[in-house]
């Protein structure tokens, strides 16, 4: 077993069940206000039938909004992954060479391992199976192991991001960096001085040893980031990521930074494709919630139904643009290993449906799925929670000691302002890119790997 800081009952409880604790305590105010993001007021459960699964609340805690894990948390050897209807698909996934090299992620994981002191170090390295894998929330507040980022020297930072850098896109590490440092201009534009609300409050756990034949893998998660990269041999399965922001536009030490453009326009670009008769398949409602997202943190047994339009009953062109939707989610890991995922992706495309639920303007907050056997993913323009609803702010209109850059038109206020309640905006988007059936963090390899392999 990895030598690690062991878990004791007293850190399960505040791990596990942070976001139960805080509702019993303080109610949905407290949560809001504690963690700067919460899943919010969706009725939305996630379960095939429109209710949560046996056992699992449909909402609090861990909600399927992304707030998680809370007491929805899955235990690794209890895992099965999202499925339809609770039944894996088989099949889907084998052990075989994907003709794309790990050397240079192995490398950089051995370095950055290499760089950290003996003592965080021996708390950041997990075995390959350990429950921590799904352990992940989006929320600021919450407890988490690991290399802390804002802990690190200049070096070990370096030589953090050189690791993502190969294990992510150029634009995927952009979005990740451009996340952080929009979770640092709302800690302080909230008045500072929180150490959750900062470019440094993101950590790097290990599940094994880097290897290029054994398995092994990396988590980076924090406030709206959750990157899970399994490997084994030359094959990555990169999920479940998450990404999401409030804001989403702004202006942090003298740089514009906006996130979601690609999402949003891909998503809106495929919609516009479809015929009247087809978008009436796909839109159930021209109004969203709070929060419809239902397959985030603390979700990972999720049993969710099709919904939507099959894209067996798409043209080839509007097939394309599901495909370049899909391609915006994929493209935030490395080049190679996306193009590998887009050809399972589309190896399942007629089965791959494609779901809308608000309004269609290029500003309207609208939520989408595109879910397949391989693929699921989520985007979803969620109300307010960060900041109050009293008084519109522009570049020159925050608050005195706060950062101007807030685009005209999102919420703005102190303390015991906006908690979630509002109408939903792009200036708070959540998503998520998931692999259904047992892929998401390598774990279906896994099994296969220890079954033929010893």
């Amino acid at each position: 077993m990895n030598a690690h800081r062991a878990r004791t009952p007293a850190t399960e409880r505040t791990r596990r069940w942070f976001m139960n604790r805080s509702l019993l305590l303080g109610g949905a105010a407290a949560v809001a206000t504690m963690t700067a993001c919460s899943a919010g007021s969706s009725d939305t459960t996630g379960s095939a039938s429109g209710s949560a699964p046996s056992g699992t609340p449909s909402r609090g805690p861990g909600g399927a909004g992304g707030m998680g894990p809370g007491v929805t948390e899955v235990k690794y050897a209890d895992f099965t992954g999202l499925t339809t209807d609770g039944k894996v698909a088989d099949d889907l996934f084998s052990i075989h060479s994907s003709g794309v090299s790990t050397d240079a992620v192995v490398k950089a994981a051995q370095a950055f391992l290499d760089g950290l002191s003996a003592k965080v170090r021996r708390a950041s390295v997990f075995d390959v199976d350990d429950d921590e894998w799904l352990a992940w929330s989006n929320v600021d507040g919450y407890r988490r192991e690991g290399a802390r980022m804002g802990d690190l020297t200049d070096k070990q930072r370096n030589l953090g991001y050189a690791l993502l850098g190969e294990a992510l896109s150029a634009d995927g590490l952009t979005r990740t960096r451009n996340i952080m440092k929009l979770n640092a201009f709302l800690g302080d534009y909230n008045g500072g001085g929180r150490e959750t609300l900062t470019e440094g409050h993101y950590y790097f756990t290990f599940m094994g040893t880097p290897s290029t034949t054994r398995p092994w893998g990396f988590q980076y998660e924090g406030h709206h980031v959750a990157v899970n990269y399994f490997v084994l041999g030359d094959q990555v399965v990169m999920s479940p990521t998450f990404m999401g922001s409030e804001p989403t536009s702004a202006t942090y030490n003298g740089e514009k930074i906006t996130l979601f453009r690609p999402e949003t326009k891909a998503g809106l670009a495929l919609l516009r494709s479809l015929t009247s008769a087809q978008r009436k398949k796909v839109i159930s409602a021209d109004e969203k919630g709070g929060t419809d997202m239902v397959a985030g943190a603390g979700q990972d047994n999720l049993q969710l139904a099709y919904q939507g339009l099959a894209a067996q009953e798409f043209s080839a062109p509007q097939r394309q643009k599901l495909l370049d939707l899909a391609g915006v989610y994929v493209g935030c890991m490395d080049d190679g290993h996306a193009a590998v995922k887009m050809k399972e992706v589309e190896d399942h495309l007629d089965d791959t449906y494609f779901y809308w639920i608000g309004a269609t303007k290029d500003s309207s907050a609208f939520y989408y799925r595109v879910h397949s056997p391989v693929v699921l993913i989520e985007y979803d323009a969620q109300s307010p929670l960060a900041y109050g609803e009293n008084a519109q702010m522009g570049g020159s209109g925050a608050p005195s000691g706060r950062p101007s850059g807030m685009p005209t038109g999102v919420p703005s206020g102190g303390p015991g302002g906006g908690i979630g309640g509002g109408t939903p905006t792009q200036q708070h988007i959540h998503t998520i890119i998931r692999t259904p059936n047992g892929g998401d963090y390598g774990v279906d390899l896994l099994k296969l790997h220890l079954d033929t392999d010893h």
